[in-house]
């Protein structure tokens, strides 16, 4: 019998974005090997995609390279144009994309959707940034010189993305690349290449010419291994774990590419007494269990002033119970299922692993009836620092929360992790959120709000959560050279 998955990919309004071929140098590839697409929530298999070999990787950085000596040169405004229209294809057709999301990803249609709308934002947004990558002047220090510098494309460059964003991560990295003259190469996560090989069908559609957007389906490693070999792929952007990151950025090492890295998380979310209970409640239901709990940006170590403890846990259970796990394609769905098997094994593992030291089950915690890859939101108090799930992240619906007693003791517990993506903080005391902003050791903070991405900010983290930054004027910089140019003699 049809699953509900394939049913809603055969009712597209535009059934062409389904795609099962790579698309390389402007042209549709079909392969002999092929990839399966599975629907998470069900186990059932969609759809065979290209797995591409590492000749057609070879290919790829060719006709990057062939492509970036005309894309380079245009004026800004064409790639901006191009983009623009890009983003526009993607809002015309955002229900079919948040389908095709949902359908192989897993999570529910309505955060497809937002994602949809959240990835388009990148294009229009470098559109314009790529209009102001300014160069700059400088005073001279030798008589009768002019000295200047100039921001130039860094040239053919690759993404490595992940399968809990499919479509966003790769805008803002594509959006950036683009916009600063270069070429790009993405290889989607084997787990969700649909949603890259729609986007490459619409970034077609928009202009984008043959070579400067390519998309490589297949297994990540050898593609990966073999795009980050290539001496003419001068820098790289990955989305992903710490521990794969550490991977890629020793295989580019020889080459010295530049890298950007936005890795693992394992935010703290810090509520102190004087803040209002029942908006931290709501903020960290959001912040926990956003993409189904997997997402980066995740709150996983839940950490509460002694004064709203009790109080805090019963409210946060309580609201905890109220979410509907389910197919993403079916209404009301909050929770979806885990994308990967090992992810619901992992939040299996580090449930039983606290339990038996000491942590306190406050709901959830079984199996979920629905079986597979379906994890039962669980929420977790009396968790101690010790506890496997306050030492590694957990990637999905279990909230661990742990109690503290004063401020200087919260961030020194909350900046005891190697990782430094995000942290969250609910206090009403303007000083404190000062302090507390300053002295946290993550790449982003958000004050009293669950909610702070968006394409003009800096994302990206401390420590081994990363290196450099997406979005904004700094992400734009990832993929651009500074060129110092000295004019002498001029005086005469």
């Amino acid at each position: 019998m049809e699953g509900i998955a394939s049913t809603a990919l055969k009712n597209l309004r535009r059934p062409d974005l389904i795609e099962h071929r790579a698309f390389v140098d402007g042209t549709w590839a079909a392969r002999a090997k092929t990839l399966s697409v599975i629907d998470p929530a069900t186990g059932e298999n969609l759809m065979e995609v290209a797995a591409c070999s590492l000749e057609d990787a070879d290919a790829a950085v060719g006709a990057a390279k062939n492509a970036f000596l005309d894309w380079r040169d245009r004026l800004p405004v064409e790639p901006g144009q191009i983009l623009r229209a890009w983003g526009k294809l993607m809002r015309d057709h955002a229900q079919d994309l948040a389908l095709i999301m949902t359908a192989e990803q897993g999570k529910p249609l309505a955060e497809s959707l937002g994602e949809i709308s959240y990835a388009a934002n990148f294009l229009d947004w470098f559109a314009a940034e790529g209009e102001r990558a300014y160069g700059e002047t400088i005073p001279s220090h030798l008589p009768g010189s002019r000295l200047s510098v100039q921001m130039q494309p860094v040239g053919v460059t690759v993404a490595i993305t992940p399968w809990n964003f499919p479509s966003a991560m790769i805008t803002r990295k594509a959006g950036a690349a683009l916009a600063a003259g270069c070429t790009m190469i993405v290889k989607p996560a084997p787990e969700t290449p649909l949603s890259a090989l729609a986007l490459a069908r619409l970034a077609e559609e928009a202009g984008i010419p043959a070579g400067v957007f390519q998309v490589l389906t297949g297994e990540a490693a050898p593609l990966a291994r073999r795009l980050l070999e290539h001496t003419d792929v001068r820098a790289f952007s990955f989305t992903g774990s710490t521990e794969v990151g550490r991977i890629l950025l020793t295989q580019s090492a020889a080459t010295l590419k530049k890298a950007s890295l936005e890795l693992g998380g394992h935010a703290p979310f810090i509520l102190f007494d004087d803040a209002e209970l029942s908006k931290a409640v709501r903020g960290c239901i959001d912040a926990k269990f956003a993409t189904s709990g997997q997402d980066c940006l995740a709150a996983n170590r839940i950490y509460v002033q002694r004064g709203h403890y009790d109080r805090f846990v019963d409210a946060f259970a309580e609201a905890t119970r109220m979410l509907n796990v389910g197919h993403g394609l079916e209404p009301g769905t909050d929770i979806g299922p885990m994308t990967r098997p090992s992810v619901a094994e992992k939040c299996r593992q580090q449930i039983a692993q606290a339990l038996s030291t000491g942590a306190r089950l406050v709901c959830g915690g079984q199996d979920s009836p629905l079986g597979g890859n379906f994890v039962t939101p669980t929420v977790l108090a009396d968790v101690t620092d010790d506890m496997l799930i306050a030492r590694e992240e957990t990637f999905g619906p279990v909230a661990a929360i742990l109690p503290f007693d004063d401020e200087q003791e919260v961030i020194a517990r909350a900046n005891a992790s190697e990782m430094g993506l995000a942290a969250y903080v609910y206090t009403n005391d303007l000083g404190r959120a000062m302090r507390l902003t300053e002295r946290l050791e993550f790449g982003m903070i958000a004050v009293n709000t669950p909610k702070f991405t968006g394409a003009p900010i800096p994302f990206g983290g401390w420590k081994q959560s990363g290196l450099g930054r997406e979005g904004s004027r700094h992400g734009l910089l990832e993929y651009l050279e500074a060129k110092y140019v000295c004019f002498g003699n001029l005086a005469a």
